[in-house]
This record gives C-alpha cells, structure tokens and sequence, in this order.
C-alpha cells in the first residue's frame, strides 16, 4: 500500500494547505501592503500639512502682537490728542465767548451814543 503523502489528491503544483488558499493569501496581502503604503503616505502628507500649519500659527501669532502693540501705541496716541483738543476746546470756548461778551458791550455802547446824539 502506498503511503499519503502530503501532495497526494491535490491539484499539481499545490501541496497540502498552499493550494488555493495561498494565492488569495497572497493576494490580501499584497492588497494589504498597497494599502499600508498609501496609508503611510497620506499620514506624511498630513504630518507635512499640519507642521505647515503650524508654522503659519506662529507667524500669524506675530503678526498679530505686532498689531495689537500699534493699535496700544496709536489708542495712546489717540488719547493725547483728544485730551488736548479738549483743553483747546475750553481754552478757545472762554475766548470766544470773552470776545462775544466784548463784541456785545461794543454794540451796546454804540446804540447807546446812536440814541443819546440824536
């Protein structure tokens, strides 16, 4: 009698549990590797993308100190000027109105002498 061996009753070429089975293995796998492989790259192109990011954070960061130091300079600026409109404003309001007081009495004193002479 002959012995089983492990290549008996299978198709030529495919020994025990490497027949068909082998192939689809391999073929899962080699799937699996592709998709590893796209994987890895999408997960560095996601890397590369987010330390961009990153960097342009820090840069608007920056930019934006910058900015709010010259809108703290200018709010000051703005200040200064406003309290010395303010001062120039009550300065020039009792001028003003010391003239309108001299122009008043002038216009008086003239009706009265206009009235008196005649």
């Amino acid at each position: 009698m002959r012995r089983a061996g492990l290549g008996e009753g299978a198709p030529p070429g495919h020994y025990g549990n490497y027949g068909y089975a082998n192939s689809g293995y391999s073929a899962c796998e080699e799937e699996n590797d592709r998709l590893t492989e796209s994987l890895k790259s999408k997960v560095i192109a996601i890397k590369s993308l987010s330390i961009e990011i990153g960097h342009e954070v820090k840069t608007q960061n920056k930019l934006l100190s910058e900015m709010d130091l010259q809108f703290d300079s200018t709010t000051g600026f703005l200040g200064r000027t406003m309290d010395k409109l303010k001062i120039l404003s009550r300065g020039s309001q009792t001028k003003l109105l010391c003239y309108m007081m001299l122009f008043s009495l002038f216009v008086f004193f003239v009706i009265y002498w206009v009235i008196k002479l005649r």
